[in-house]
This record gives C-alpha cells, sequence and structure tokens, in this order.
C-alpha cells in the first residue's frame, strides 16, 4: 500500500465497532497503537526489572535507571523539593514515558503516530492544567488568585496585568499542546513527502535513480534526527508541565 497524500497517514480509522443500546464505541487505529504504545512501554520496563540487581549488570536496567534518574532530576530541580518531587515524580515518568513511546511507535512506517493529532495533545494539556489549577487551590486556597496580581504595580494598570496573567494562564495548554502536535505532525509529514519524491524519481532513468538514492539517504539522515526529536518532544512537554506545577506550589 503506497499512500498517495502526506496527510493519510494521520487519518483515524474504525477497526471494529461496538453497539450498546443507541451507542456506537469505534476502536480506531488510534488507539490500536495507543495500547501497543503502553504494553510496549510495560514490556520495556519488565525487562529491565527482570533478575534486577543493585548495580546494574543489562543494557536493559541500565537504560532504564538512567532515563529514571534523568527525569528525576529534572523533576527534583523544577519542585525544588525531595519531598515534593518524589510525591509527583510517578506520574511525571509515566508522562514522560507514555509520550516517548508512542513518538517511536509512530516512527515505525505505515503505523500511526498518536501524538501527531492534536486532540490528543490537547487532552494532556487540558489535564495537566486542571490538574496543576487543582493543586494550587489545594495548597494556597483563596491565595492562588495573587498569582494573576503582580506585586507592585501601579493601581490604574492592575486590570490590564491581571487580563494578560490570565489569559497567559489559560493560554498555557495551548501553548504545550501545539508544540508536541506541529512538531510530530511536521516531521513526519516532511518524511512521507520525500520518500514519495523519492519513489517518483525511480522512474526517471540513470538520473532519476541517483536522484533518488541522494533523496532517501537524506530521509535516513532526517529519520535519525526524528528519533532524536521524539525523545526531545516528550521531555519538552514533561518539563514544561513540571514548570507549570512549581509555579502553582511556589506562585512564581
Amino acid at each position: 500500500m503506497i499512500l498517495n497524500s502526506p496527510l493519510e497517514q494521520f487519518w483515524i480509522s474504525s477497526i471494529f465497532q461496538v453497539k450498546f443500546c443507541d451507542i456506537c464505541l469505534h476502536f480506531t487505529n488510534s488507539s490500536a497503537f495507543m495500547l501497543i504504545g503502553c504494553i510496549l512501554m510495560y514490556v520495556v520496563y519488565s525487562l529491565s526489572i527482570f533478575k534486577a540487581k543493585i548495580i546494574p549488570t543489562t543494557n536493559w536496567q541500565f537504560g532504564v535507571e538512567s532515563l529514571y534518574g534523568f527525569i528525576m532530576d529534572m523533576v527534583e530541580n523544577m519542585l525544588g523539593d525531595e519531598k515534593t518531587a518524589g510525591k509527583y515524580f510517578p506520574f511525571f515518568f509515566f508522562l514522560f514515558s507514555f509520550i516517548l513511546f508512542n513518538n517511536l511507535v509512530g516512527m515505525v512506517p505505515y503505523s500511526f503516530c498518536l501524538t501527531s493529532h492534536i486532540a490528543i495533545t490537547f487532552t494532556l494539556g487540558i489535564i495537566i492544567w486542571v490538574g496543576t489549577t487543582i493543586i494550587g487551590f489545594r495548597t494556597h486556597g483563596r491565595h492562588f488568585f495573587g498569582r494573576f496580581m503582580p506585586s507592585g504595580a501601579p493601581f490604574a494598570i492592575m486590570p490590564f496585568l491581571i487580563t494578560i496573567e490570565v489569559l497567559s494562564y489559560v493560554f498555557t495548554v495551548i501553548s504545550i499542546s501545539v508544540r508536541l502536535f506541529a512538531n510530530t505532525m511536521a516531521g513526519h509529514s516532511l518524511l512521507k513527502i520525500l520518500a514519495g519524491f523519492a519513489w517518483v524519481m525511480l522512474s526517471g532513468g540513470i538520473v532519476g535513480v541517483f536522484g533518488a538514492g541522494i533523496t532517501l539517504f537524506v530521509v535516513t539522515l532526517i529519520t535519525g534526527l526524528e528519533v532524536g526529536i521524539a525523545f526531545l518532544q516528550a521531555y519538552v512537554f514533561t518539563m514544561l508541565s513540571c514548570m507549570y506545577l512549581a509555579d502553582c506550589i511556589t506562585l512564581h
């Protein structure tokens, strides 16, 4: 099967459906690859703790422990308190792992990239925004509204500053959602366009074959870059989420 459009790889299609009364539930390719990503995450982490020792003796254990320590250091640096970091670390580690493994699954040819859909990334952003807001109110009560009122500002411009702060706070969910969605979608679209261009050039004789070879070499390089971006985007999303939580806890 050859995709005719770079955007066809992002189409959501139903695999099977279940009817319950007047409700019809669809199990889509998006759901299937989300399940695959979660299963892969479980398998990798299970292998890392299989016959694990205090000093890592396998690459699986060493790699996962390095990743664990990397995210732990980030959370501790952001939250500034080991006790607070330990409390919220499991969520951030799962968030990072969920995005990373789904990004990597999406790199497999003819698979489905879950994070290339704004509905998925926006849902994650909403979860982060609602969760951090609830934690902020639980920590500070009504004093949480103080984060929208800059101290020392003239009273005359206070309404404008409060409006700007509120809009900035609300749009954080859009910021992290669009960043992840746009980067993954743009990268996969570029790979499909270049791969399709190379396929067309193969029918152009010797010159076309040579050009297709160069194009495929570029595609290989970009694929390696996309693997790095898959890790980077998972880290950036997690880091920003942790930063928003830190702002709500400390009212910065």
